[in-house]
């Protein structure tokens, strides 16, 4: 057995099932080592930033690790920017890159790299493995680390060499890590500032977002009167009909500065301080007010779900929680517009549809429109770097295979990662991408204003313009093997939409904005 057959039964021993690939010569052993495999299911993608998208996506739903495999330094790179996207979100991620073989790295030929250098920013944990017989062992540590809670990113650099040399037996199960507990004197802290007659809100993310966290924060806020909301962009929220409602935070700092008004206290569950997503000449970066005394229940690597339990407990706080009411938005007729494609997604929505959000400006009515419509999950991008949304689509659908993913898109984002419509139709997901077309950077024409930039001349928006020529997504989802259409009314979309949701397989829609 070579190293790449006992790393890859290895990972497979600690309940590592996909792997997302693009790789290289110099993983042409593990391919081969996929390639006889029963257990390992093995998806291609075009572009490397579509396999970490994807394996981020899938993390989200599965709660467990899924591969990447990349070539060499310069595939890891390509990959860089959703592996951001999927450590902000803590995702669990094991990333497998080949490298030179050992003895060939000496020579620096042209693929060359220092990819150790390159991983860290993008990793919690990083390897590069010095021998075949290390190869076992160094895959299941990596499998420890990434099964962390909430989840980690652990990279594993593999020589060639060390891939196709004999290896020693795999590595059995690993015990998996335990989460740490929230303080008792940080529940007791929290408990005294929401019973001290102050105004107090408690802002959540990440392991405070599950279903049962959500009921314990709404029994909280029935007994003290504390209000709850959640970070802007958080790695999966629970949504619609009988589960709890929670504010979002407002993106623009004059949105959440105005939320978080008069707020005295602020205890934070699963997530730091809110602060601004950008710096603004002569505006505060924080969002809370001055002098807001600031407590941390649970902190992100800490089990906020027990930790907002026990402070329930602690406060007595036994009311039965707020369930949301199914309540659907009235479809809407005639021109196309935010809003009424909004109403649309809303009335539309099916049992438990996983949402992936990148629509930018466009979705801006799609929150409202779907906070009582069916239960569903919303992700979010999490760490702002765009091109997330085809791909993470294209993990949750894998982890969720009976369950419709419906991916929101801005145009100028859904460019960024355009090859992940390919392996959509290669492995038949269940996808539905409606892609906003307003053929500009809208967000970025929002920004230009807000940072206080004074050139708006022609020069100028043409930077942040996506026509001349006009980007066509029906033609780019056809060509590769998409079933896409495209709408200008409302009554177009309603039609196009509901089709979408009565059908399995992938599928674009285009509005036109």
């Amino acid at each position: 057995m070579n190293g790449a057959e006992s790393m890859l039964q290895t990972l497979i021993n600690n309940g590592v099932e996909v792997c997302f690939s693009n790789p290289g010569t110099s993983e042409m052993h593990m391919v081969a080592a996929i390639g006889k495999s029963q257990e390992m299911k093995s998806i291609l993608s075009l572009f490397e930033g579509v396999c970490s998208g994807a394996a981020d996506g899938y993390a989200r739903l599965a709660g467990k690790p899924a591969l990447t495999l990349l070539h060499l330094g310069p595939g890891l790179s390509n990959a860089s920017a959703n592996l951001h996207n999927a450590r902000k979100a803590n995702s669990s991620v094991i990333n497998l890159i080949g490298d030179h073989a050992t003895y060939h790295k000496k020579y620096d030929a042209p693929l060359n790299s220092d990819v150790v250098g390159l991983a860290k920013p993008v990793s919690h944990w990083v390897k590069s493995v010095a021998t075949a017989e290390a190869l076992p062992k160094d895959a299941a540590e990596a499998t420890v680390v990434a099964n962390e809670k909430p989840g980690k990113i652990a990279t594993l650099i593999i020589p060639a060499d060390c891939a196709w040399n004999e290896s020693v037996a795999p590595e059995p199960k690993q015990a998996l890590p335990t989460i740490d507990k929230a303080g008792q004197d940080a529940i007791s802290k929290a408990a005294e500032l929401l019973t001290n007659g102050k105004v107090t809100y408690l802002l959540m993310s990440n392991l405070a977002l599950s279903e049962k966290a959500l009921a314990s924060a709404d029994q909280i806020s029935q007994a003290t009167g504390a209000r709850i909301f959640c970070d802007t962009f958080t790695p999966m929220l629970p949504r619609g009909e009988g589960r709890c409602d929670i504010e979002r935070l407002g993106y623009f700092a004059e949105q959440a500065t105005e939320q978080l008004q008069g707020a005295e206290q602020m205890v934070m569950v699963g997530t730091k301080a809110p602060v601004g997503f950008f710096a603004y000449p002569g505006k505060a970066s924080e969002f809370y007010p001055p002098g807001c005394a600031l407590h941390t229940l649970a902190a992100v690597t800490e089990d906020a779900e027990q930790a907002l339990a026990d402070l329930a407990a602690e406060l007595d706080a036994v009311s039965r929680p707020n369930y949301l009411s199914l309540l659907k938005p009235d479809l809407l007729t005639g021109p196309l517009t935010l809003e009424s494609l909004a109403a649309s997604i809303g009335y539309f929505l099916p049992v438990d549809a996983i949402i992936v959000d990148e629509s930018a400006t466009s979705g801006a009515f799609v929150p409202a429109m779907t906070r009582t419509t069916e239960p569903h999950d919303w992700l979010s991008l999490t760490g702002g770097s765009i091109g997330y949304g085809l791909p993470v689509s294209i993990g949750a659908a894998v982890a969720c295979p009976d369950r419709k993913v419906v991916c929101l898109h801005g145009d100028g984002g859904a460019m960024y990662t355009i090859q992940a419509l390919w392996t959509m139709a290669r492995e038949n997901l269940d996808i539905c991408i409606v892609v906003f077309a307003n053929r500009k950077y809208q967000i970025l024409q929002v920004e230009l204003a807000r940072v206080g930039a004074q050139s708006m001349n022609k020069k100028t928006l043409d930077m942040l313009d996506l026509s001349n020529p006009d980007l066509d997504f029906v033609k780019l989802a056809g060509g590769m093997g998409v079933q896409a259409s495209r709408c200008e009314t409302a009554d177009e979309f309603n039609k196009q939409f509901q089709d979408a949701m009565q059908t399995t397989g992938p599928r674009l829609i285009e509005l036109m904005l």
